[in-house]
């Protein structure tokens, strides 16, 4: 399952799919000088109204919580580092 992260001045809010909608929202709020847009919960509830303003720093990420797919990385983070630097 992919789960959005949406950072909004140094606060993190959890996103279900989709939210190509909700993307919409706060790029129109921020085009007309600011506006409050719902940003609704990951799990039931009324979500939360956040003022976007324009140079207000907004941070989107993508996360696959769940769903192990059962295979192994070929090879470790800090191998792939120890070969970058040729350690």
């Amino acid at each position: 399952m992919i789960v959005h992260r949406l950072t909004v001045d140094g606060r993190d809010y959890f996103l279900p799919e989709p939210i190509t909608e909700l993307r919409s929202k706060i790029l129109a709020a921020i085009q007309a000088g600011g506006g409050y847009v719902n940003i609704p919960p990951l799990r039931g509830g009324p979500g939360i109204d956040i003022l976007f303003s324009p140079g207000m720093p907004v941070l989107w990420t993508q996360i696959d919580v769940g769903g192990d797919n059962g295979t192994e990385p070929s090879t470790s983070a800090d191998a792939e580092l120890d070969d970058a630097f040729g350690l």
